[in-house]
């Protein structure tokens, strides 16, 4: 009896190999950021959209195209500038001599894959035109709505907050991204790999060498096969409480929605099934806590001022609730 219990109850054979073939594919070219790799294909898995911080040079939007070059799916990148528009993201409508009528061109945003890079570059109107897209799948121009084809996954990197010529992210649209993933610099080791793969030419013959793994079907697959894993009760009342204690941290202004705790067990149903898991555990919750919530709440202005980050009253938040056994 025992025995059965440990038996899989779902096939992960196919999502393992995938997995696999995405991280190799990845690690040839990014050297280390080991955990920004797994949390960009969890991400993918997931089916949520993924915000990438860092400074200048760390490889963020690399990362990106190589996630989207691992897919046999459509990609398009926007350059986010002050000067965009949201018609340079959405579309507009053109005026056709031949037909008397205004016809939609469609924007970049019409992918499965969309890069946006340096999001923070543009102005609140321009980033607030892929509020509707990221969470409804869809756009609605000039009284028509369009949908979106699935998979649809919006891939967008920012330079920290305080660089010069940014603009801060609305809460609204940090709220629809499922992780935010912070691309830290390397260690004095891999940063010699780096310098050593550059300095013999390696990078581009390794980024031609890269193949798409998965194509559209396969995703989609994938994606259903991680939905339907089983997550126990208590850690659905754990995922809850972790959520519930953020709105009442007084190191916090703002507590995280019920989105966040959504975007947690999805998250941590992915980093499950990536370790051949078909059932989740506290330390995949864990795992997620930090990227999932750490964009979503907001220190009070006294505990920033004592620089204190998200992340440290999120790793607080855990270490005060019991694990459930």
């Amino acid at each position: 009896m025992e025995q059965e219990m440990f038996n899989q109850r779902t096939d992960l054979s196919q999502l393992s190999a995938a997995v696999d073939q995405i991280r190799q594919s990845l690690s040839h070219v990014i050297i280390g950021q080991k955990d920004t790799i797994d949390l960009l294909i969890a991400g993918l898995l997931a089916d949520g959209h993924l915000l990438l911080e860092g400074v200048p040079g760390v490889a963020k939007t690399l990362s990106a195209k190589l996630v989207a070059k691992c897919i046999s799916a459509t990609f398009s990148r926007i350059q986010f500038t002050p000067d965009l528009m949201p018609s340079d993201v959405l579309g507009t409508a053109v005026f056709s001599p031949k037909t008397a009528e205004f016809q939609f061109r469609q924007g970049p945003i019409f992918g499965n894959i969309i890069l946006v890079d340096e999001i923070n570059r543009a102005p609140a109107k321009t980033q607030s035109a892929l509020f509707e897209a990221m969470e409804e799948r869809q756009i609605t121009v000039d009284g028509n709505t369009y949908k979106l084809e699935e998979p649809f996954m919006v891939l967008a990197t920012q330079n920290p907050i305080e660089q010069e010529g940014t603009y801060r992210l609305p809460e609204a649209q940090l709220d629809r991204f499922l992780f935010k993933i912070e691309v830290k610099y390397p260690s004095l080791e891999e940063e010699i790999e780096i310098l050593t793969s550059q300095h013999q030419q390696r990078t581009e013959d390794q980024l031609k060498e890269i193949k798409p793994v998965l194509s559209v079907e396969q995703i989609k697959a994938l994606r259903a096969t991680i939905k339907s894993l089983f997550v126990e009760p208590k850690l659905l009342a754990y995922v809850a409480q972790i959520t519930h204690e953020t709105r009442h941290n007084k190191s916090l202004y703002l507590g995280a929605s019920p989105r966040a705790s959504l975007a947690m067990v999805n998250g941590a149903k992915a980093i499950a099934a990536m370790a051949g898991r078909d059932f989740v555990t506290p330390d995949d919750i864990v795992k997620v806590a930090a990227p999932v919530l750490a964009h979503r709440i907001m220190l009070s202005p006294e505990k920033e001022m004592e620089g204190l980050t998200t992340a440290d009253v999120v790793a607080q938040i855990i270490k005060k609730i019991e694990v459930p056994r």
